[in-house]
């Protein structure tokens, strides 16, 4: 079993930046692929972004490439989301995910975080 907390969350104003993070416990992350997923009000969950296991291969949905990074500490067992010029389009809540193995494009992963909000104002 994994359990994952999302932390990192809040208010900003758009163009502004955030990271959120990831931490981990139950089992080391290191074997595991990590994902970021959100979702706004009245829409479903989308991807974000995810990192592979093995080699840090990064993988992102086109509205966010150039401004997110997804990246992991496997040492602190946490992945984090660093998200730049932020948008009120990015409005939602994030959720970490995780898989054992290789990683995916969509909500097949296994082990959810509660979530975290996070609120871009115009």
């Amino acid at each position: 079993q994994v359990q994952l907390a999302e932390s990192g969350g809040g208010l900003v104003q758009a163009g502004g930046s955030l990271r959120l993070s990831c931490a981990a416990s139950g089992r080391t992350i290191s074997t595991y692929s990590m994902a970021w997923f959100r979702q706004a009000p009245g829409k479903e969950r989308e991807f974000v972004a995810t990192i592979s296991w093995n080699n840090d291969d990064t993988y992102y949905t086109d509205s966010v490439k150039g401004r997110f990074t997804i990246s992991r500490d496997n040492a602190k067992n946490t992945v984090y989301l660093q998200m730049n010029s932020l948008k009120p389009e990015d409005t939602a809540v994030y959720y970490c995910a995780a898989r054992w193995g290789g990683p995916a494009l969509n909500s097949q992963y296994t082990y959810w975080g509660q979530g975290t909000q996070v609120t871009v104002s115009s």
